[in-house]
């Protein structure tokens, strides 16, 4: 596996070549490998050098097309949504899991397409469980057909949907699915891959920096073989949501990582036994898990006596830090490259808790606010803070309001009643922002 970006960058400062361009700190004090789109450095919206030949490892790797973001998942999924948009004449529709993150809420700011919220029965603040089945009644009884299918998969909380079943559904409807995978990238190296580009998805994003090598910012966006048209979109799509300053430190660290995945499969087969390991001690401790992502470690601490809040505080205090904590939640993300002895470390902790009667409080009842806005007419229109118990009746301006990383409270276009003000108070949130 070759590693062009990297190459580069090596010869470059191995040259001492004059820094007679950005960026201005010119290499001092450790930052060296910061250039930017110098010759022979390829460009990243019209690569045709050592970016294209190191997204093209990358495509080997994924087996699909794929492209580089150094903005994130955001970026792939707003340019996604895009390309959806640019294939069809006049306003489109997509169908999502009302889980979706807030970028695809700002996506639908920008490009003001119609949302087709996605919410079976059984769902609450903490899961949204789109079952094929799901997908297949809304496709029969809707007046008129989603452009496209919106799932995100895994979610933050470990949480995994039936992606095969759900695209094959879709297909069946001649409806597209695209896959918020942000969580899950290295779904791809299972001994049996569970990556939603290998169970039929058209489009997905996956953020490489949340459970591969990469450097925070590090992302893709995948493309089906099938679909040439928006893979010869793609870079222009991606270059209209960034930065025309794409960082290069970003770039080799994408570059550097095809080279890490190319024995991954193997260490990770080998660390998931670690992970389950580390999951069956704290199932023997007493405590309650969900989700059924194999790296994600989601803590329900509630049924051994402590809010999350607590649990985290504590785990801090001994130099232990969580991904994420709300008062039903303690998640841990591990890869890896996690050391067995923080885990070793959490267990000592945690092991030498007191188990205290179960916490009876529940999160509030679920449910999803009227829509008396487009999500574009909220966002655009004129707005003001205030206090959430001064939000009766108004309609929510804020992309969304939510408990994160769950189920959003309130959306941009939606009024805001007394139980949805209830369900703020219940997170935590103090103010928020609706339309003046």
């Amino acid at each position: 596996m070759t590693t062009p970006i990297c190459d580069f960058i090596n010869k470059y400062i191995d040259d001492g070549a004059a820094r007679l361009h950005m960026p201005g700190h010119k290499g001092a004090d450790g930052y060296d490998r910061d250039i930017t789109e110098i010759s022979g450095a390829d460009s990243l919206f019209e690569a045709d050098g050592i970016i294209r030949e190191s997204e093209e490892n990358a495509s080997a790797l994924f087996g699909c097309r794929t492209f580089y973001s150094t903005e994130g998942s955001s970026l792939a999924i707003r340019a996604m949504l895009y390309l959806v948009q640019l294939s069809h004449k006049g306003k489109i529709k997509i169908a999502a899991g009302r889980n979706a993150h807030k970028v695809f809420l700002s996506a639908a700011a920008l490009l003001d397409f119609d949302i087709d919220w996605l919410c079976p029965d059984s769902s609450s603040y903490l899961s949204c469980d789109i079952s094929p089945e799901f997908v297949e009644d809304y496709l029969i009884q809707t007046d008129a057909p989603p452009h496209a299918v919106y799932v995100t998969s895994p979610d933050y909380l470990g949480n995994t949907l039936d992606i095969g079943g759900i695209a094959d559904v879709c297909h069946r409807h001649g409806v597209m699915l695209l896959v918020d995978n942000a969580h899950g990238a290295y779904l791809r190296f299972l001994g049996h891959s569970e990556h939603p580009m290998d169970l039929g998805a058209d489009m997905c994003a996956d953020s490489a920096h949340k459970t591969l090598s990469a450097l925070t910012g590090g992302a893709y966006l995948h493309i089906a073989d099938k679909h040439g048209e928006f893979s010869s979109n793609a870079k222009d799509t991606l270059m209209l949501f960034a930065t025309t300053s794409p960082s290069y430190l970003i770039l080799e660290s994408l570059d550097r990582c095809n080279l890490y995945l190319k024995d991954y499969a193997e260490r990770l087969k080998s660390f998931i036994k670690v992970a389950d390991s580390f999951k069956g001690s704290l199932i023997d401790m007493g405590f309650s898990l969900m989700g059924s992502e194999p790296l994600k470690v989601t803590l329900l601490p509630k049924s051994y006596g402590y809010t999350g809040t607590e649990l985290a505080d504590i785990l801090e205090r001994h130099g232990i830090f969580p991904e994420f904590f709300d008062p039903d939640h303690l998640v841990m993300m591990l890869t890896p490259e996690t050391k067995e002895e923080w885990l070793e470390r959490t267990i000592k902790v945690l092991s030498s808790l007191t188990k205290r009667n179960p916490i009876q409080i529940s999160p509030p009842a679920f449910t999803i606010p009227p829509k008396k806005l487009s999500v574009r007419e909220a966002v655009m229109s004129p707005r003001i803070s205030v206090n959430v118990d001064d939000a009766e009746g108004h309609i929510l301006a804020s992309v969304s309001v939510g408990c994160p990383p769950a189920v959003p409270i309130a959306v941009s276009g939606e009024e805001i009643s007394r139980d949805i003000i209830e369900v703020f108070k219940y997170y935590g949130i103090g103010k928020c922002t609706v339309v003046r």
